[in-house]
């Protein structure tokens, strides 16, 4: 069942439940990319200096767009480190392939490593380079590795690959810096013109993200393109970029593309003169343009960027820095969603189980509130007693609504009870359930993570059903237990919500429908201990 109208209908019958108690009971798509068959090649030398890393044209270019090393063939540059595997393409010195090997793809026995990016089609390799006006750049120009290695190894220290490249008298390098125990990267882009003239324009890097118009985003679990302005997070839909692009001017921090579990953002270290950010058939580009440059002869200047590939976990978030981390966002139930996370985090960093770590925090949860929640008991099991003299008060001044107001209050007054009393505990404790909802429904934490028995993956469903009938059980027992001023007719619509939230349980993860069993039965026992208690 989709979330967005489960949880809606979870809305609706607690407003019922409380409504009740209150008042009756107590740019556009890219270009097309030139191809080596439709631009003019020239073979053109290009003299690699590998101790100072400078590159010197050495032949005279004539044509208006020619690209050095373009008669060689595409070559792939290899970098593997403890939590991933990148393979980085000479055609543009663009990323062609992200795993993650801390993640799986499936939750089974032997399942490979979760892919972020695995594309064989250039056009949507990821950290693309272009340009305007005399900086002009094709996305395909063809880069030499300075290196000259295919496979380079993250270990203990930082490790700097550059890919260099030639096009019209304009020398561009691309330096990507690798960190250990990280799933972030530094990106310098250097433009140097060797040619007898000025030159001014733009330079773009592109984010490119493939998108399937099948993934579509829940209510709290967003897919698509996001954008950080130093306050606020901002979400567009790739369905409406189809329609109309998103231009941010030089008023944000980061953008990226998430989805439910990862995500990929660029911080550009230095302002960008604007943000473009569109949907095409099977993408979402994310471009990033510079102020306009002007570059005298033999003048060079450049720009940094930072980027994350990984999952949206706070840690590696906040160690990546640029603000990253708030990507994890949960609303308007933050303040009280990141607590509850930390916990739940310190409950299995001694128990090493997220599900058992769940139960733990559904039973401090309870605890908190088990004062107001014994209010509440007592609150209605009172007003149950005093059912027949109010039965009689509305029969006597059952037209004179007024009078009945009056003698209802006094009669309340006079008994010491509140007929909010039963109402207001459950309705103070709804910012907590959905708040949990929030940290238990996205959180990367409890992806693929066990619990025992059948339950292999807490981020999804119950695969035989068994924890969503046995909360449908004990939801009857609470309801039966529960004192009520109901009439039989509501009395029997009411024992209808048992089946009705066992039904939108049966599809929601694991860990949420635990959360729910296990604060159903502390409520089922803290009402059995009501019950004994002495009138």
């Amino acid at each position: 069942m989709d979330n967005n109208r489960t949880i809606i209908a979870v809305v609706l019958v607690v407003l019922l439940w409380s409504g009740y108690s209150l008042f009756f009971a107590p740019q556009p798509p890219p270009p097309v990319v030139p191809t080596e068959n439709n631009t003019k090649n020239v073979a053109l030398g290009l003299q690699l200096d590998l101790d100072k890393k400078q590159v010197k044209q050495e032949a005279d270019i004539s044509s208006a767009a020619v690209l050095v090393n373009s008669n060689e063939k595409e070559s792939f540059l290899s970098v593997s480190s403890d939590y991933y595997d990148i393979k980085i393409s000479s055609m543009g010195a663009t990323l062609r392939s992200i795993i993650l090997k801390q993640y799986k793809e499936t939750n089974t026995v032997g399942s490979p490593p979760f892919k972020l990016l695995d594309v064989d089609d250039f056009s949507l390799s990821t950290l693309k380079t272009t340009g305007s006006g005399g900086l002009y750049l094709p996305a395909n120009l063809n880069y030499k590795i300075i290196e000259n290695k295919d496979f380079i190894e993250i270990k203990n220290e930082n490790v700097t690959v550059s890919f260099v490249a030639s096009i019209n008298g304009l020398t561009v390098v691309k330096k990507y810096t690798f960190h250990p125990s990280s799933y972030y990267f530094d990106l310098n882009i250097q433009l140097i013109n060797d040619s007898d003239r000025s030159v001014s324009g733009h330079l773009d890097l592109s984010l490119v993200t493939p998108w399937n118009k099948d993934d579509k985003s829940r209510m709290y679990t967003f897919v698509g393109p996001v954008t950080f302005d130093g306050e606020d997070l901002a979400e567009d839909k790739p369905a409406n970029l189809e329609k109309s692009p998103k231009i941010y001017k030089d008023n944000f921090v980061w953008s990226g593309y998430m989805s439910k579990y990862f995500l990929s953002v660029i911080n550009p270290k230095e302002p960008s003169d604007q943000l473009f950010i569109s949907a095409g058939d099977g993408f979402v580009e994310n471009k990033f343009t510079s102020p306009n440059i002007s570059l005298e002869k033999d003048q060079k200047t450049s720009f940094e960027y930072t980027a994350y590939f990984g999952p949206k976990q706070d840690e590696y978030l906040t160690a990546s820095g640029h603000q990253f981390d708030k990507a994890i966002n949960y609303g308007f139930f933050q303040p009280i969603s990141k607590p509850l996370m930390v916990v739940l985090k310190f409950f299995y960093g001694f128990i090493g189980n997220y599900g058992f770590a769940i139960i733990l925090l559904t039973v401090c949860i309870k605890l908190i509130f088990w004062p107001l929640t014994q209010k509440s008991y007592k609150s209605m099991k009172g007003m149950q007693k005093l059912q027949p003299e109010m039965k009689k008060m509305r029969e006597k001044y059952g037209k004179d609504k007024q009078k009945l107001n009056q003698e209802m209050m006094s009669f309340y007054k006079e008994n010491k009870v509140n007929p909010m009393g039963g109402c207001l505990p459950m309705v103070i404790q709804i910012p907590v359930f959905f708040a949990l909802y929030r940290v238990l429904l996205g959180s990367i934490e409890l992806r693929h993570a066990p619990f025992m028995l059948w339950i292999t993956d807490l981020s999804a469903k119950d695969p035989y059903y068994v924890t969503p009938l046995i909360m449908g059980v004990t939801m009857f027992l609470q309801q039966k237990m529960t004192p009520t001023n109901m009439d039989p007719t509501q009395a029997k619509i009411m024992l209808m919500m048992p089946v009705v939230f066992t039904f939108m349980f049966l599809n929601f993860p694991a860990g949420l429908v635990l959360y729910w069993l296990t604060n159903n039965l502390l409520t089922i026992l803290q009402q059995y201990l009501i019950k004994r208690q002495p009138d």
